[in-house]
Parts: structure tokens; sequence; C-alpha cells
């Protein structure tokens, strides 16, 4: 999702300041990505978020899809805002730093993130954000978020790869070798994370990643300790869960724990 400069054919050009929201806010980027074009390509697709931040992380563009999860009445309610306005403390902060690392020049592909939005159970789905130049200069960033579907049982990988899921599903609470998983599934390493994608949309980590998650927020529901529910889950200790929580799902697992129970 690359975005280079087309001078003649008006997909990116120089452009004046984007105009002003009803809340008096501005949010621009020095080259223009036409609305209706926009719109035309990512409002059909109910299963992609799709945005465009200016360097300081407001909006400037957004697809139908994300003003309905975030339960606004129309892109004039996100447009010129950023996700410190838009999403928890607990949400937006991690958002943020995100937002930062590819504003500093970072490219972000196939991260697997667990989605929470006001007013749509939790998701999973595939990020990917690059950032946007002009000039040789970092002006902004454009993404997406991709919903990940169901797997795609009619692949000739599928049936091979059930008795590798199933042993993952069974076992992540304990330490799995990738090169384990692939003998399971009678394939190379190599051929494993090919199948995977192609059946999956994921790698076999980011499924074992899924699977840990998953079961520590079940239990987060309970009484259990965070150091507790991180050992039960496969991570080998509390800061080791703590980190890869909140770089999946956004938030400490404290955090979650209290938004769940309230």
């Amino acid at each position: 999702m690359s975005a280079r400069r087309k001078s003649d054919a008006g997909i990116m050009h120089a452009a004046s300041p984007a105009p002003a929201t009803r809340r008096g806010r501005n949010a621009a980027i020095d080259f223009e990505l036409p609305p209706a074009l926009l719109q035309g390509l990512f409002d059909p697709l109910p299963d992609v978020v799709f945005f465009v931040k200016d360097a300081q992380c407001r909006y400037v563009h957004v697809n139908q899809t994300l003003v309905q999860r975030l339960g606004q009445r129309g892109r004039e309610d996100i447009i010129g805002r950023s996700v410190v306005e838009l999403y928890p403390p607990t949400l937006s902060a991690t958002y943020i730093a995100q937002d930062r690392r590819v504003l500093a020049g970072e490219t972000i592909e196939h991260v697997l993130e667990l989605q929470l939005y006001p007013n749509r159970r939790p998701g999973w789905c595939l990020t990917f954000k690059q950032p946007l130049r002009s000039r040789g200069r970092i002006v902004g960033l454009i993404g997406i978020s991709r919903d990940l579907g169901q797997p795609d049982s009619q692949h000739s990988s599928f049936a091979r790869l059930q008795a590798t899921l199933a042993h993952m599903q069974a076992h992540f609470d304990a330490p799995l070798r990738i090169q384990a998983l692939a003998e399971i599934a009678g394939v190379s390493v190599s051929q494993l994370e090919r199948q995977f994608r192609r059946v999956f949309q994921i790698t076999p980590q980011q499924m074992l990643t899924k699977l840990r998650i998953e079961a520590a927020m079940r239990m987060l529901h309970g009484n259990d300790s965070i150091a507790a529910i991180g050992q039960a889950c496969g991570f080998s200790d509390q800061s080791a869960f703590a980190r890869q929580f909140k770089a999946t799902v956004g938030m400490p697992p404290r955090d979650y724990r209290a938004l769940a129970q309230a």
C-alpha cells in the first residue's frame, strides 16, 4: 500500500489544507488523496478498516467501516480527531505509540491485533501501516486493518494442518517449537509457514499467540492472579505475558480485567 506522488494522474498532488470539520479541527497532509476515490475503493469493504492520518496522528480520511465500528454518525465526526479523542486512554496510548513509529519511518506489516471497538465485539485483524512521504518528507501515514477471516477449508493443505492446529490448541500452555509443529504436519518449516498463511492468513507463531491471548482473556474474567494466568497460557513470566498482551490487545492485562469486569 505504498504512496507515490503522481502529478499527472491526480491521485496524489500538492494541495491546500483540508477544510475544518464542524468541530473546528484542521487535519491536512501535503498532498491530496481524493475522498471520492478512497470512498469508492474502501467503503464497500465491511471487513477492512481504512485510514489516513496526518503528521499529528489526526484522521484525514476514513472508510465507512471505521465510522460504524466507532459508533459515529459520519466521517465528519472522526476527521480531524486523533485516537486519543476516540478510544479509551488504555487503548489510545498503544495506538499513538504505533503511529509514531510509522511516522518515524517504520513500516508495519501483518501485525496480528485484537481490536476492541465501543460498539462491536472484539475481533482479530491484521494491521498494515506505511508512512506517507511528500518531497522526501514524511507527512502522514496510511493503513488498513483487515478482519481475520475463516480458514480456507477448500485449500489442499487444510486437512494436513488440522493435526497441527489440534496439537497447538491442546498444548498452547507449553513451549512449542515450530520445527515440532512442522513434523506433525509432515512438512518443512518453510512449507508450514506458507501453508499456514494460505489457510489461516497468519503464521504458526501468530496462531499460537492468538490461542494464548484468547485463553488469557477468558481467564481474566475470573480471579486468578495475572502471574498465574500468564503461566497457565504458556508465557515464561509475568512481564513477557504483559508485554505480549499489551502489544496484541492494546492494553495491559490488568486494564483488560477491569474493563471486562466493569
